[in-house]
């Protein structure tokens, strides 16, 4: 990934509590909260816009780390609809500033979305079905731009669902193993970037 500098707006000083984000020189914007502060967080004009957006939470049947991925042309009013999902706790979106993004685009950005969430396995993705759309090739472009920049911003706003959990950086070299021995059982990991692996 290239270099950021990344502007995050802590709006009541909490940064646990709603936030803004942007990277300099990026069309786009992020906007986060937790769901005790969803009135705050739809309030927003940026909630008017079209983007796409992600609930975050645990299922409550198996304990895993689960994760809805959505599109809408008005954030607020599709979000709205998700109120009566008990699992999530935590709520990110990301809308354009120039307001160029289309329906098209935000279906687009979603269908990658959800299939980079599967393909990592790091959270239940809750999507029934997964979403897409054929773009033009230069519309396609500016799209993996915008999923780039998204993926740089997650995990600062506190989502790291879409990180692969064992990636290695590029060039990095065998990396040190640590054991651990208790009451007979054996465990293996090492560091990795976004926390700690168990092998």
């Amino acid at each position: 990934m290239a270099t950021a500098t990344i502007k995050i707006f802590l709006v009541h000083g909490d940064p646990k509590r709603l936030r803004t984000a942007e990277i300099s020189n990026w069309t786009g914007k992020a906007v986060a909260g937790p769901r005790s502060e969803f009135e705050g967080v739809l309030a927003r004009e940026e909630s008017e816009k079209s983007g796409v957006y992600f609930l975050t939470g645990m299922d409550p049947e198996s304990g895993r780390s689960a994760l809805y991925i959505g599109e809408a042309e008005s954030i607020k009013d599709r979000v709205k609809s998700h109120l009566e999902k008990d699992f999530w706790n935590h709520i990110v979106y990301f809308v354009s500033k120039d307001e160029n993004l289309t329906k098209a685009h935000i279906r687009y950005l979603e269908g990658k979305l959800i299939e980079r969430a599967r393909s990592v396995g790091r959270a239940m993705v809750t999507n029934g079905q997964t979403s897409g759309a054929r773009l033009p090739e230069s519309d396609r472009e500016d799209m993996e731009v915008f999923l780039e920049k998204i993926n740089q911003l997650l995990p600062v706003l506190g989502v790291e669902l879409l990180v692969p959990s064992s990636s290695l950086s590029p060039g990095t070299a065998e990396r040190e193993t640590f054991v651990c021995e208790i009451k007979g059982l054996k465990a293996r990991g090492h560091l990795i970037p976004n926390g700690f692996l168990i092998l």
